[in-house]
């Protein structure tokens, strides 16, 4: 078995120290699924690399140097550089740290389904996760068989994730398929973000041209798809194209998303440079372009809502205590303005 059929060629390392180079392809909490040149096994991180923070936990998705063991599980010795990643709430921290949950992957596949799933708020949300991971997302619109207003939901999709793009497709009667051909190459790794019950493991069927998720019908009381998914897994499809399957990934958390928030509220951003003052909040400052596009209508309101929501929540997220004194200010600045116009 060839580890670089399984996209190792694209990792930036010459340092081997000895190990065998290997990707992780599903993590059962302390032991680890992995592939290497000797085929399909298991291993475990070497204690006294791993536990005095010396090197990266690894996750579906990452490269790690192994000492094989022919006769039980390896030894995994050190974690290789990442290219792209997903992090959440590590819930072993106390809610103070961030754990990676897939990572190496070329394309996230960000997915909503066309029924009463479909969500423009959590679709910015995926947006601005994405963009940070390092991938390149493209939206993808499933079950489209359960609509016939599949051209509305692309034009609604299409103003809030400008310069993306946005793929309508049903995985039952193969509609739209054909225009994810251009990303299902040998060697390349897409990973599936999105609520449980949109449809990923249909759609994983649809691109494997076989059944190997199990999936189940829709609630026909409010048209969702039941949850599948139970764990995370990189998937080796018979093209040569590696599919990272998740959960809801409800628990993804917004850590550092200046990147992701610039490229995904960029039509926001980009009346910031415009203002009179280079530190304005926005709020009631002369000469706020931001202001200004939302009194004229420029800018719509529900989007500068949007984007001011992941920023508190990346705040919150970096700094708890700086965040709550924030919201004390805000209340206390709201109550007196409240009790003065009384």
């Amino acid at each position: 078995m060839n580890i670089r059929d399984f996209g190792y060629a694209d990792i930036n390392t010459d340092v081997t120290d000895g190990g065998i180079p290997a990707r992780i392809t599903a993590v059962h909490k302390e032991r680890y699924e992995l592939v290497s040149e000797h085929g399909y096994g298991f291993g475990r991180v070497k204690a006294a690399n791993y536990y005095n923070g010396t090197e990266t936990w690894p996750t579906v998705g990452d490269f790690v140097l192994i000492e094989y063991n022919d006769s039980g599980d390896s030894r995994i010795l050190r974690t290789l550089p990442r290219r792209s990643y997903f992090t959440r709430l590590d819930p072993s921290s106390g809610g103070h740290g961030e754990q990676a949950v897939a990572a190496n992957f070329d394309y996230v596949f960000i997915i909503q389904s066309l029924n009463k799933d479909y969500n423009i708020r959590k679709l910015e949300r995926y947006l601005t996760e994405s963009w940070q991971s390092g991938a390149e997302p493209v939206v993808v619109l499933t079950k489209a068989d359960l609509t016939e207003e599949v051209s509305e939901y692309e034009r609604r999709t299409a103003e809030t994730v400008p310069g993306v793009r946005i793929v309508a497709v049903s995985a039952r009667t193969g509609y739209g398929m054909e225009e994810l051909e251009g990303y299902l190459k040998p060697g390349k790794t897409i990973v599936l973000l999105g609520s449980s019950g949109v449809g990923k493991s249909s759609l994983v069927n649809a691109l494997a041209k076989e059944e190997i998720m199990e999936t189940r019908e829709i609630r026909e009381e409010d048209s969702r798809g039941r949850h599948t998914t139970t764990h995370r897994e990189l998937i080796m499809l018979k093209s040569g194209v590696m599919v990272i399957d998740t959960p809801g990934m409800r628990e993804l958390g917004m850590w550092d998303v200046s990147i992701g928030l610039g490229q995904s509220f960029s039509d926001v951003e980009q009346y910031f440079e415009r203002c009179r003052f280079s530190d304005c909040r926005h709020q009631s400052e002369p000469g706020c372009a931001v202001r200004e596009a939302l009194e004229s209508g420029e800018l719509p309101e529900s989007r500068w809502a949007s984007y001011c929501k992941l920023k508190r929540e990346a705040r919150f997220s970096n700094n708890k205590a700086g965040y709550f004194h924030d919201m004390q200010k805000h209340n206390k600045a709201y109550s007196r303005k409240k009790r003065g116009n009384k």
